[in-house]
């Protein structure tokens, strides 16, 4: 039985093989790449076009089952934008990997050649099912510590250009070029927050959208002393110092902290790694000194 399932594991993955090679050297005959292949477009721009498009194609039988899925799509979009997947398509995908992990898993438990087959392939299928969420989970924690830590430097910048004479706006449209290539993240939020704002959204609601998007407790309490700046009339920049202030004292805390818990943390590696190979060290020649002395008394 097991041998049935490998070969027919190894025939699906010959087909999906084949089909993937001729739908890309055959090429894209969409009328998204002709018109693309009209516009001039390069060559690289268009063979990625050409990989979703035949990713879209070999799982388009999966269609009817993906949109079952779709109940909480808000929730799920909410979830991708916060890892920074936001195209239209990300939530296909992450769908259609929920669908083929369970059945990655399966294809799997038949190598396990043993007797309890269903029981493995439950315990695959049912772990391959997750796997997607916790990734996705993995990548929400990780863009948010990359952002937290971009955040202090960019407010300064930020209080440097508008003690320069710089406008709110301007000063933030400035940071988001300068910033690009070393906090990228943070400087495509920035740049959502000018494009919205020249769409003709208010500074704060602007603000509020991208405290929603990163959804870190730094974000929203800028917003609201932006809030608070605008209601009372107070000078923004004075604000906005006192505030890059209060974030270098917490990231200088956070270190602090950080550097605190190491004495505990290097317990455990003194414990089961160093100090065996020590005691090995040092008491090991004693020992065999020992043992040959015994030796000789009893002859």
């Amino acid at each position: 039985m097991t041998a049935f399932f490998i070969a027919v594991t190894l025939a699906v993955a010959m087909c999906a093989a084949s089909a993937f090679v001729i739908l890309v050297v055959a090429g894209d005959r969409s009328a998204t790449a002709a018109r693309l292949s009209d516009l001039g477009v390069p060559a690289r721009e268009k063979s990625g076009y050409r990989l979703r498009d035949t990713i879209s194609l070999l799982t388009r039988p999966l269609a009817p089952i993906r949109n079952r899925l779709r109940s909480s799509d808000d929730e799920l979009t909410y979830r991708l934008g916060l890892a920074g997947y936001r195209k239209p398509e990300d939530a296909d995908t992450f769908l259609t990997a929920k669908l083929l992990t369970p059945v990655i898993g399966v294809l799997l438990a038949t190598f396990t050649g043993s007797g309890n087959f269903a029981l493995f392939a439950l315990l695959l299928g049912w772990v391959g099912f997750f796997v997607p969420d916790l990734i996705l989970i993995r990548a929400i924690s990780k863009r948010k510590a990359v952002l937290g830590r971009a955040l202090p430097d960019v407010m300064d910048l930020l209080v440097i250009c508008m003690e320069a004479g710089l406008g709110m706006d301007q000063a933030v449209l400035k940071i988001a070029h300068e910033t690009g290539s070393v906090h990228p993240e943070l400087g495509e939020e920035l740049l959502t927050i000018s494009r919205e704002q020249r769409a003709g959204k208010p500074r704060i609601d602007a603000w509020r959208s991208m405290a929603d998007r990163i959804d870190l407790d730094t974000v929203r309490q800028f917003v609201a002393m932006l809030t608070q700046t605008e209601r009372l009339g107070t000078p923004v920049a004075r604000a906005l110092g006192q505030f890059a202030d209060s974030l270098r004292t917490d990231r200088l805390m956070q270190a602090e902290e950080r550097a605190a818990k190491t004495t505990i943390k290097l317990i455990f590696p003194l414990v089961f790694f160093i100090f065996p190979a020590l005691f090995v060290v040092l008491l090991g020649p004693a020992a065999i000194s020992i043992m040959k002395g015994l030796q000789q008394t009893t002859k």
